[in-house]
């Protein structure tokens, strides 16, 4: 595969943990895989992103790596003295058939610790980073919850989604009057305001002690609608502990945050708060100001499965057709994609590179793009403007401070996707015009 959509598994553990208080990440591998994913998510952040390595080498890879596993162990607790270890695995700890989770529960009995070490699978050929987020938030959740005493904390999981989005997504718990435990919670920990002193750990995260009591919980909403049950961390919840569970999409668009306001107030009996309903009437009054705009608008979105199926959604409610769709493997996307007459064009791929990406935007004269910077290439090869969301965003900056849910975030990116159209079409519009109406053709 060619410039594919989408990262390796292990990517998406390490980005799972980093929103955990207190956790450092253990890769099972080589040194290059965890060099390589480390610097890949500082770029996006820029923030300091610190990952252990096993650092497997040919003996390793040979006589097995439990050796090196265990003495990386041994070096992060003496280093980082962290509240909690994610260990996760890479192609060659797979490939050579290493039981991290035999090797962990080992090691910590042995050294009688209380330390949580949660171990997860993540193979980079198993999947895309996507589902290495959540196979690892799924075992955080299998590893460290309880049926602990009841308590009126509703457990909240998120999706990969930016610093800034959950920072609002407290703010609407806020207004809303609800305790929660958001989980991962990466707000503080790849967005730390500049400190004065270094700390190896950032402050921030999901508490481990919260994790322990979701089991509690009186409800979980879970933005994911997309993944398996097997793999789902609400599912876990609701399968071992009794946990109602809400399956709803990412809030982003009129009718998904609708969606996010209905069930709040189900969980709570309480009616939303009259700043919410004026949040969302500016909402209306801005699809109202652009979808004059927006009906010329035939879109390319790429990315993580559930902003997939949320930016489609927000595309529908406003005019834009939807041609080239595509998150990860596997079918799931597309049966749930709410197409109707007007997209009969689209064209959902899974797993795909953007070579054919690029050639299916190419037949259904895409006219904008929506998607993290890897799609620079539909702008550089074929002009195609790209409007920048999700992860990863290397060729921008600000990328951890993206703003997209609730009806706030939906506005910021209407009015960015209608201002990247209007730029386009301006761009070269009299140049267009002259060709078209008064351009004498040469005989």
């Amino acid at each position: 595969m060619e410039n594919p959509c989408h990262m390796c598994m292990p990517m998406g553990g390490i980005l799972a943990l980093k929103g955990i208080e207190g956790a450092m990440v253990m890769v099972h591998g080589s040194q290059g895989c965890s060099t390589y994913m480390r610097r890949h998510i500082a770029e996006h952040f820029n923030e300091p992103v610190d990952v252990g390595s096993s650092s497997l080498n040919e003996k390793g890879t040979v006589y097995g790596g439990e050796a090196n596993l265990r003495q990386g162990l041994d070096n992060i607790i003496r280093v980082y003295q962290p509240g909690l270890i994610g260990v996760i695995t890479t192609c060659l700890a797979e490939t050579i058939g290493e039981d991290i989770i035999r090797i962990v529960n080992d090691y910590r009995q042995e050294h009688r610790l209380s330390l949580p070490i949660v171990a997860a699978n993540t193979p980079g050929y198993g999947g895309s980073h996507s589902d290495g987020y959540w196979l690892t938030v799924r075992r955080l959740v299998e590893t460290l919850a309880t049926g602990a005493e009841r308590h009126n904390k509703i457990n909240i999981i998120v999706p990969n989604i930016s610093p800034a989005d959950i920072r609002e997504l407290k703010r609407l718990l806020a207004v809303m009057e609800f305790e929660y435990t958001l989980c991962p919670d990466i707000s503080e920990t790849l967005d730390r305001p500049y400190l004065p002193s270094y700390s190896k750990l950032p402050a921030g995260g999901t508490p481990i002690a919260a994790l322990c009591r979701m089991g509690g919980a009186p409800a979980t909403i879970e933005f994911a609608v997309t993944i398996e049950k097997d793999v789902s961390p609400g599912q876990y919840l609701q399968d071992t502990f009794g946990v109602p569970l809400y399956s709803i999409p990412i809030p982003i668009g009129m009718e998904n945050t609708d969606a996010f306001m209905a069930v709040l107030e189900t969980i709570s009996g309480r009616r939303r708060p009259p700043v919410l309903a004026d949040e969302r009437g500016r909402l209306i009054d801005a699809m109202i100001d652009s979808h004059k705009y927006n009906f010329s608008g035939r879109s390319a979105i790429f990315g993580d499965p559930e902003l997939v199926y949320a930016l489609t959604q927000t595309c529908l409610e406003n005019g834009i057709c939807p041609i080239v769709v595509t998150g990860d493997k596997g079918g799931k996307l597309a049966k749930l994609l709410p197409l109707n007459e007007m997209t009969n064009e689209t064209v959902v791929l899974s797993d795909p590179d953007f070579n054919l990406v690029r050639e299916q935007a190419k037949a259904g004269a895409v006219n904008i793009a929506i998607g993290h910077s890897d799609g620079r290439f539909l702008t550089e090869r074929d002009d195609i403007p790209l409007v920048r969301l999700g992860f990863p965003i290397h060729d921008r900056v600000g990328g951890q401070r993206l703003l997209s849910i609730g009806y706030t975030g939906t506005t910021l990116v209407l009015d960015r996707i209608t201002n990247t159209l209007l730029a386009a079409k301006y761009q070269d519009y009299r140049e267009n015009m002259f060709a078209k109406y008064y351009k004498q053709p040469q005989i």
